[in-house]
């Protein structure tokens, strides 16, 4: 009897609590979000430290809550995956990726939980969304596509008796292969040679950008991950060789490269923040969620120690 008693208190016990939630209302509990970044370099740190100030803002307006874990995976696309499915396992309600290999990773790790990118190139090309109007998965976000023929058309302003100019990138990288197949459909078009210079990991990063001396007037450079983590040292190389660069982002300029025109990966992270908001806490289907592209004014950036290294004059017009 008594044993019937007790199993009886312990049933209304926990019907009590769970008819109070137990605490905590689940609908107030705070959505939490992994974030997996692929390499610790400016562009990265950028989006992530955007997403994150705008995460912050907007849940303050609307007062709900968000938490979120960063994890970096300092380069190694196996590192990605290894904090993927943690994140999948730790029940996070939204994994945000920042660069190709860790959306890539983590569309691996899950078909269920939303995967909100940011830093990809071209998500389509890399087989993240089935076209980027309709991804048509939980996968979607921000691209970082770049302005390559305004890119293109400042190098040949700063470098215009260039006659072959040199593209260095991971030809592992998709969004790489897709901005070496503009940047190459643009000079060709201005009667420019190309010659391109591929390194597979960051030992042979030196020993390619040395190849290019002497075979090339200038180098572009685009917003690949392998060559932007090592932008410092490419530069001095290149710079040594007194052989102009344009980079593809600011941080690579800000490293040693002569210049860029390009896009503001913080803003683009807020920009991200705003698209995983309408997921994690309006019902916005990530499904029917549009790929979207920078939506503000390009930024023009000039190293001016390296200009004058190379001994180039800035044209009035661009300073």
């Amino acid at each position: 009897m008594k044993k019937l008693i007790s199993t009886l208190l312990i049933a209304v016990l926990i019907f009590s609590l769970a008819a109070c939630g137990g605490g905590q209302k689940p609908e107030d509990a705070a959505k939490k979000v992994g974030i997996i970044q692929l390499a610790e370099f400016g562009a990265l740190d950028d989006a992530a430290a955007g997403f994150i100030e705008r995460m912050d803002e907007l849940c303050a307006e609307k007062g709900v809550k968000w938490e979120h874990e960063l994890e970096n995976a300092q380069g190694e696309q196996s590192v990605c995956a290894t904090i993927a499915t943690t994140f999948v396992n730790s029940g996070v309600d939204m994994i945000m990726a920042i660069a190709t290999p860790a959306a890539s990773a983590a569309a691996s790790a899950t078909a269920e939980v939303p995967i909100i990118f940011t830093a990809v190139t071209d998500a389509q090309a890399a087989g993240l969304v089935k076209t980027n109007k309709v991804p048509g998965g939980n996968v979607s976000g921000t691209s970082d596509m770049n302005p390559v023929a305004q890119q293109i058309g400042l190098l040949l302003k700063l470098v215009p008796e260039a006659k072959t100019v040199g593209i260095i990138y991971c030809s592992a990288e998709p969004n790489s292969v897709t901005q070496e197949a503009m940047a190459r459909k643009e000079l060709e078009a201005k009667g420019v040679n190309v010659l391109d210079f591929t390194a597979a990991d960051s030992s042979e990063v030196a020993a390619v950008a040395q190849s290019m001396v002497g075979k090339v007037d200038a180098v572009y450079i685009p917003t690949d991950n392998l060559i932007s983590a090592s932008a410092a040292t490419v530069a001095q190389v290149l710079n040594a060789a007194k052989i102009p660069t344009v980079a593809g982002e600011s941080s690579m300029v800000d490293k040693g490269f002569l210049a860029t025109f390009g896009i503001n990966y913080k803003e683009l992270g807020r920009q991200t923040a705003d698209m995983a908001f309408k997921v994690l806490f309006e019902g916005q289907n990530i499904a029917e969620l549009p790929v979207e592209f920078y939506t503000k004014e390009c930024e023009l950036t000039v190293n001016n120690d390296t200009a004058e290294v190379l001994g180039i004059t800035i044209p009035d017009d661009l300073k």
